[in-house]
């Protein structure tokens, strides 16, 4: 898709904290709300998503479980559930990203001088 936007590094943590704050989910539905979410203008590869859940994991941001297939499930999936630790990185982010997105907003559109 020629319309598509590259994350900026980082950003797809973000995201994904971002996304689990709704409530535990599998990779697939992740992606799938972050592209449904954005009308289809962020894509996430699982070469990036999966990666990057599994170093969001690492650092205690996120806990995960195996759940075994069952009447709605056809094959195992492994759930996501944002951490206490999480909840507050994503705090974090969201600030720094108001910060950053401000910053830029005034190089591209500054206010006039007057």
């Amino acid at each position: 898709m020629p319309d598509r936007i590259e994350l900026l590094q980082g950003t797809l943590d973000m995201l994904i904290l971002r996304t689990l704050l709704l409530g535990p989910a599998h990779g697939h539905e992740i992606a799938k709300h972050i592209q449904r979410t954005t009308a289809d203008l962020l894509q996430v590869e699982h070469g990036s998503l999966y990666p990057a859940l599994h170093r969001l994991e690492r650092k205690a941001w996120l806990a995960a479980k195996w759940k075994a297939p069952g009447k709605e499930l056809k094959r195992e999936f492994k759930y996501y559930q944002l951490t206490a630790a999480g909840r507050k990185q994503l705090l974090a982010e969201e600030s720094k990203w108001k910060q950053m997105t401000g910053a830029i907003a005034r190089v591209m559109w500054p206010a006039e001088e007057g």
